[in-house]
């Protein structure tokens, strides 16, 4: 969640949308797949796992005072309708930081995780996400690369 929230966040400021709402909405839209699990394809044939999230969440926020509740329950649909730029930001974000976790897994041998990256380079929306996927696909040794060439500081 923190990693999508800070990739949802730089997605924002080059999409053009506001990057404060859109790490919002990332760092709470999975809330309520703590109390009902983060269920697979085959198991949402049998529930409806998005009204089992929504009914999870909204309990989650009883305690908080009835703005703040309004507000993150308010984030957390709009996520979900996936309409507004900062909901089609932040659901891109979500999916690039799986497909980011993937790559860590491929290249630490799990080969099956190629299947991932290729699916969410199927669905993502925005210009800079797909971007994004693809210097990380070409990033031949992506866990390390981030601190090549940095220079020795004094």
């Amino acid at each position: 969640v923190f990693r999508a929230a800070q990739i949802g966040y730089v997605l924002a400021c080059l999409e053009g949308a506001d990057p404060e709402k859109t790490a919002g909405m990332l760092l709470f839209h999975d809330n309520g797949e703590i109390r009902v699990g983060d269920q697979h394809k085959v198991a949402r044939r049998y529930f409806d796992i998005r009204k089992a999230e929504e009914d999870a969440f909204t309990h989650q926020l009883t305690r908080l005072p009835g703005q703040i509740a309004q507000k993150l329950l308010t984030l957390f649909h709009e996520f979900n309708k996936r309409e507004s730029k900062e909901a089609v930001v932040a659901s891109d974000a979500d999916k690039l930081e799986a497909a980011i976790t993937a790559k860590e897994y491929l290249e630490r041998g799990y080969k099956g995780q190629i299947n991932w990256i290729n699916n969410v380079k199927k669905v993502l929306r925005t210009d800079s996400a797909k971007q994004l996927l693809e210097l990380i696909i070409k990033e031949d040794d992506f866990i390390n690369s981030w601190w090549k060439g940095l220079k020795k500081t004094e």
